[in-house]
């Protein structure tokens, strides 16, 4: 019996519905300085014109993206770079403040010695305006979930933009409107 293998190949210029877990669902994102690497990575690679994100949300451990990529970074893909990036600061603040915690990631790889993120990032083509409604409602949505319950409304959470699509609020930098793309 084979396993199935999700997909997580993003083509450049294409948008995208994107999901990364931390590995083993831990809820590393539970904090907000976890979730703020994420932000600051997503504003460096904005600023540099390597992608555009249109929509996302930071859950205690997983993060969806609407982002489209616009060009690799140097020889390495832009997710390769992120993922490398954010998990390279995970383990500098965890050896700073928790360095117990660090052991939870601890693999025994060739390359690596830990490991922050799981293998298997799933990349979904958003090809239609419907599909790109229903993921930005399934985005948005997603912290008022019964698994979750972070917030009653969902332009209440922080680490995400659903108060720019239902309130007309952009706080962030980085963040663009999908409607413009349409």
């Amino acid at each position: 019996m084979s396993s199935i293998q999700r997909n997580s190949t993003i083509k450049l210029g294409e948008i995208y519905f994107w999901t990364a877990s931390i590995n083993k669902w831990q809820n590393l994102l539970l904090h907000d300085g976890y979730k703020e690497i994420i932000i600051d990575s997503l504003g460096f690679l904005s600023s540099h014109n390597k992608i555009d994100v249109f929509s996302f949300v930071i859950m205690p451990n997983h993060i969806h993206l609407i982002w489209r990529i616009n060009e690799d970074n140097g020889k390495e893909s832009v997710k390769g770079s992120f993922l490398k990036y954010t998990a390279h600061q995970f383990k500098k603040k965890l050896l700073v403040e928790n360095s117990k915690e660090l052991n939870k990631y601890k693999v025994k790889k060739v390359n690596k010695s830990y490991e922050f993120w799981q293998r298997d990032p799933l990349a979904v083509p958003v090809y239609s305006i419907d599909v790109i409604n229903q993921k930005l409602d399934y985005i948005h949505n997603n912290p008022v979930t019964e698994n979750y319950a972070l917030v009653q409304n969902p332009a209440d959470y922080k680490y995400s933009s659903a108060r720019y699509y239902l309130e007309g609020i952009n706080e962030f930098s980085f963040l663009k409107d999908i409607r413009d793309e349409l």
